[in-house]
This record gives structure tokens, C-alpha cells and sequence, in this order.
């Protein structure tokens, strides 16, 4: 029986080194490693390798079973693939070995939690981000820039730093986006210096 290892981490600032050395001292001298997401099996690109590659006979070990698969469904098409050319699979940190009956029925069950464990996680967060808006708290994306409504509100007269409010953008935006004015002809274009003679300099 050969052991093969796949350790796995949802972001590129996780460690895997905790998983492979579980893995290590668990017998497993060839080991694939990611940092994926688990969402999509598709994008678990070291994973599929290791699963072409398994034959019958071998075991693949993971640490946890939410490393190799975060739906119920997800779990059970690998069991599946994975019993179906005789190879086990088995848990450091649980007491899973496919190749027995109550290993096999843990493995479900276990599977059913991870997967509810995941939904509450997400009810979790849909529900902090609606009570964040109610509180005026959550920002969301970058807000949508519209610029005739930019170039209307500066039609009418509204000031820029108010259209920045009322719009939820910046200031500098604003000024992009404002239509530019004429040279007013009622401005004079020149100013009256010290000794009285008129000049071009800036007034200010």
C-alpha cells in the first residue's frame, strides 16, 4: 500500500507546512500541495493530478476532510471515483479509512456537517453585511460614476464638494467630470498694479 498526501489552503497568506508534516509523519512520502480555494473542484489543479495518478491499491491522506472537499456532494463523486478504482481514502486528525464500513459511514457524516458548518458561515456573513448597511457602516464596491449626473447638478448650480456628497465620490472626480466654463467676459483681464499702470500679473 503506497500512502499519498494532498494538503490544501484557501489563500496564498496560509501556511502548509502544519499539513504536510501531519502528512509526512503519517507515511506519505509524495505529497501535493495548493493554495485554492475549495469552492470549484476545477480549480484544484494538484488535486485532479493526484487523483489521475492514484491506482488500485493506493491511499490518499489528507488531514482534514474539508482539505479535500468542501461540499457533500463534492465528497462523495471523489469516495466515489476513488472507491470505484479501489483506492481508500483516510484523515490524520479523524478517524476516517474508507476502507471500512464504520470509516466509510463517519465519512459521511462528517461530510454533512462540514457542508452546514460552510452554510452558517455564509448566512453568518450575508447577515453582518445587511445589519453593517442598516448601521450606515458598509460601504460595499466603489460607487458607479455617472457623469451627466455630475455635469446636471453642476448645471444647476450645485457647488462641487456637494455633488461629491450627494453622489458618494470624490471631489476631484467631480472637477473630471464638470463641464468646462467659458471665459467669463464681464472678468477683467487684467488687474491694476502698485504705481496704478495695468498689468497681466496674477491678482492674487
Amino acid at each position: 500500500m503506497t500512502l499519498f498526501g494532498y494538503a490544501r489552503v484557501s489563500t496564498i497568506d496560509q501556511d502548509l507546512g502544519i499539513q504536510e508534516t501531519a502528512l509526512r509523519a503519517a507515511g506519505c512520502q509524495t505529497i501535493r500541495s495548493e493554495k485554492k480555494s475549495g469552492a470549484e473542484r476545477g480549480s484544484r489543479t494538484e488535486l485532479q493530478i493526484l487523483l489521475d495518478f492514484l491506482r488500485a491499491g493506493d491511499t490518499l491522506v489528507v488531514t482534514r476532510i474539508d482539505r479535500h472537499a468542501r461540499s457533500m456532494k463534492d465528497l462523495q463523486d471523489i469516495v466515489h471515483e476513488l472507491k470505484g478504482r479501489g483506492v481508500s481514502l483516510k484523515a490524520t486528525e479523524q478517524p476516517i479509512d474508507t476502507g471500512t464500513a464504520a470509516g466509510k459511514a463517519l465519512l459521511d457524516m462528517l461530510g454533512v456537517f462540514a457542508e452546514f458548518e460552510t452554510n452558517l458561515r455564509k448566512e453568518r456573513q450575508a447577515e453582518g453585511i445587511q445589519a453593517a448597511k442598516v448601521r450606515g457602516a458598509y460601504k460595499g464596491g466603489k460607487p458607479r460614476i455617472d457623469p451627466e449626473a455630475v455635469r446636471k447638478l453642476a448645471a444647476d448650480g450645485v457647488r462641487p464638494a456637494h455633488i461629491a456628497r450627494q453622489l458618494g465620490i470624490s471631489r476631484g472626480t467631480v472637477y473630471r467630470f464638470m463641464p468646462t466654463r467659458a471665459p467669463d467676459a464681464r472678468a477683467p483681464s487684467a488687474c491694476v498694479g502698485r504705481e496704478g499702470e495695468r498689468t497681466n500679473a496674477d491678482p492674487s
